[in-house]
């Protein structure tokens, strides 16, 4: 199943999420983005996991969220250990209703309510190999153009600034 949907009323959106995942995944963003950090939502990388937030700093730092909702939800999980090959720092995200004393302490930890989040622990930096950086940050700016262009493409209607008269082809010839 594809991250991003045409057919969608929000192609941004692939509905795998719970609401609780939503809820914490935006007030993370929301954070980040005020931290100057550019996010993206369930990205592949090349391992074919798929981290559930990563962002790119203005340096170039990778960070990668992991998203848990419930005590269950992390016991389950155990691949989020090898995010590490893909990102400069790891960090968990959750909300006020699960233990922050199961995460491991290796690893940063965000809290969230929907509306905003906190950072409660910074994650050490592991910093990428360089071939592995080139790859994640091309995997990143390809999958926010693709989801961009789509989302264009759901609207029926082109993106602010844009304007495409019936003579205009898809080039702009």
């Amino acid at each position: 199943m594809t991250i991003v949907s045409v057919y969608n009323n929000n192609p941004l959106i692939d509905g795998r999420q719970s609401d609780r995942a939503m809820m914490v995944r935006r007030g993370v963003q929301i954070l980040m983005r005020e931290m100057r950090l550019s996010v993206l939502p369930e990205l592949s990388l090349a391992s074919g996991r798929r981290a559930d937030l990563i962002a790119i700093s203005e340096k170039g730092e990778i960070w990668i969220v992991e998203i848990k909702t419930s005590i269950e939800d992390f016991r389950v999980d155990r691949k989020w250990p090898e995010y590490r090959l893909h990102c400069d720092r790891l960090f968990f995200a959750t909300h006020k209703e699960v233990p922050l004393d199961i995460f491991p302490q290796d690893c940063g930890l965000f809290l969230s309510d929907g509306y905003g989040a906190h950072l409660l622990r910074e994650a050490p930096e592991h910093r990428l190999p360089p071939a592995t950086r080139k790859s994640v940050t091309l995997s990143f700016a390809r999958a926010a153009a693709d989801r961009l262009m789509l989302a264009e493409w759901a609207t029926g209607k082109p993106l602010a600034g844009e304007s495409l008269s019936d003579d205009d082809n898809a080039f702009g010839e």
